[in-house]
């Protein structure tokens, strides 16, 4: 069975339920974005809201990938950098809970945390305090580091530190292994989109982006960006909401719909289609049904809080899962 490696932004999520979008705008956070924020930004932040009922979960969007294959049954690893606290080690027991292998690197920095805040509608918003994350260094990531595995997940979160993502594409190459990237927030692509292309063009094999990062990212509609994106790349994977997903690779465009849902939270549902996505790859199976592995897993995610889901919620997807395989 193919083994599959992540790597990103290490972080706590703080998920944050709200009657209505009033912090978000006295905080000027725009709806349905990412926004980096510093110490005293969340101290702020955290004032505010200390009276607001939280959850705590570890995250991060490769952390969230990685979690949903290792649920899936796939021999997993992940790659990020924490800080020596209280949030570090809540991160670290979870992926060994999971049963990913940590491949931690550590800190004196804070953990990182993303305060997350999802509207009536289900619509997140992110505010990003990087904390240890962003000390992560190209110098972390060497070839030995991923040897045995098949599949290098990237969370586009990343794209900040140009030299660490060359360097991680680099052992990628170095060891024959496919490339995976997710996009990130539609205004992390603006913020980087020459650096982005031409990694794309030159690292990548799978590409994932939802509607407005595709947009962000080629300056098309859905279609016309998909058709784009696989110029770049082997496959190529636009997520269109309720709509489904578009895939084109080899020429060939397919599309793959949704399940029924009651939404709730839309925390991580970009992040499990790209886990059930990638389980598909690794079971060789048709581009169509990977695309419906993942609305059956990015469908059941959106109906809880945050990116974790309970055994019964899981044993309910493998049975789904099993009879696309069949």
């Amino acid at each position: 069975m193919l083994k599959i490696i992540g790597i990103g932004n290490a972080l706590v999520d703080v998920l944050i339920r709200m009657d209505d979008d009033m912090f978000l705008e006295k905080f000027s956070l725009p709806k349905g974005s990412m926004q980096l924020v510093d110490e005293e930004f969340v101290s702020r932040f955290s004032q505010a809201l200390k009276s607001v009922e939280k959850q705590l979960a570890s995250g991060g969007s490769a952390a969230n990938t990685i979690y949903g294959l290792a649920n899936l049954g796939i021999e997993t690893a992940y790659i990020g950098k924490i800080g020596k606290d209280e949030f570090g080690k809540t991160f670290s027991d979870d992926l060994k809970k999971n049963k990913i292998q940590p491949l931690l690197f550590y800190s004196t920095t804070d953990t990182g945390c993303a305060h997350t805040l999802i509207s009536k509608d289900g619509e997140r918003t992110f505010a990003t305090y990087l904390g240890a994350a962003t000390e992560q260094l190209a110098g972390d990531i060497n070839s030995e580091l991923l040897k045995g595995f098949d599949i290098f997940h990237i969370e586009g979160y990343l794209v900040f530190n140009h030299d660490l993502l060359i360097k991680a594409a680099e052992a990628a190459h170095a060891n024959h292994i496919t490339v995976s990237l997710d996009l990130a927030s539609y205004n992390v692509v603006e913020a980087n989109l020459d650096f982005l292309k031409d990694f794309v063009k030159n690292n990548v094999d799978i590409l994932f982006a939802n509607e407005e990062e595709a947009k962000a990212f080629t300056g098309k509609e859905p279609m016309d960006a998909l058709n784009e994106i696989a110029e770049m790349c082997k496959i190529a994977v636009v997520k269109i909401g309720s709509k489904g997903s578009l895939i084109k690779t080899n020429g060939k465009t397919y599309t793959s719909g949704i399940i029924p849902v009651n939404c709730i939270d839309t925390t991580g549902a970009g992040d499990l289609y790209a886990s059930g996505f990638l389980y598909g790859i690794t079971k060789g199976l048709s581009p169509d049904k990977c695309g419906e592995i993942g609305a059956i897993l990015s469908g059941n995610v959106i109906e809880v809080i945050g990116a974790k889901m309970d055994e019964a919620r899981w044993e309910k997807i493998k049975l789904a899962v099993k009879k696309i395989e069949q």
